[in-house]
């Protein structure tokens, strides 16, 4: 893994351009960090996205994969532009990242963006996660946010890869112990997609 260090000018460049804009709590890894740029109001959510949308679109596959091998905060950052832009070729190695949880939070962007890929590859990305992590209660990761991932594929490819982990008394039951409510991590990948979608300069 690299680290974020003046010796690393190649990293540094990409993490000032893509991962740190802002200043403060307004960072953009920040405001991407459990999708809070959502609770802003008008008009800075759209000139936030705005910003976000573009990037995604700039960014290089080289630069993106500078950013995946460094901390948390790039490699959440790299996930959500990889899911505005729908670049599958990266879809395996977020598969990897995820099941491997090595960084909190970074997670959340692996989830984020293989719901945005929504194919039959993602959905058995996200149950395989799944069938290795709710069994551990010891374990709260990313749980929801793949949960809520694997949802929002199946609402729209029309699929029921989800339903086994929610049977009663299940997988999902067993390790939420009625912390999460399963449709509101399906809310939270439905409306953060949609405002992606619904955000200016998205093809």
């Amino acid at each position: 893994m690299r680290y974020p260090t003046e010796d690393d000018p190649e990293l540094m460049q990409a993490i000032r351009r893509y991962v740190t804009p802002g200043e403060g709590a307004v960072r953009r890894y920040l405001k991407l960090l459990g999708g809070q740029f959502a609770r802003h109001d008008e008009p800075d959510k759209a000139t936030f996205l705005r910003a976000l949308v573009e990037d995604a679109h700039q960014i290089t596959d080289h630069e993106l994969g500078v950013l995946l091998d460094c901390e948390w905060r790039s490699r959440i950052t790299a996930a959500w532009l990889i899911g505005i832009s729908r670049r599958p070729q990266f879809r395996e190695h977020l598969g990897t990242m995820l099941l491997a949880s090595e960084l909190v939070y970074a997670g959340q962007g692996y989830c984020f963006a293989l719901a945005r890929l929504g194919t039959e590859r993602d959905a058995e990305i996200l149950s395989a996660y799944l069938d290795h992590y709710l069994p551990r209660d010891d374990c709260q990761y990313d749980q929801p946010w793949a949960l809520g991932a694997l949802l929002h594929i199946d609402e729209l490819r029309g699929t029921n890869h989800a339903a086994r982990f929610l049977q009663s008394d299940g997988l999902w039951q067993q390790w939420a112990q009625g912390r999460f409510d399963a449709e509101v991590q399906k809310k939270r990948i439905n409306e953060l997609s949609s405002y992606i979608n619904e955000g200016p300069g998205l093809a």
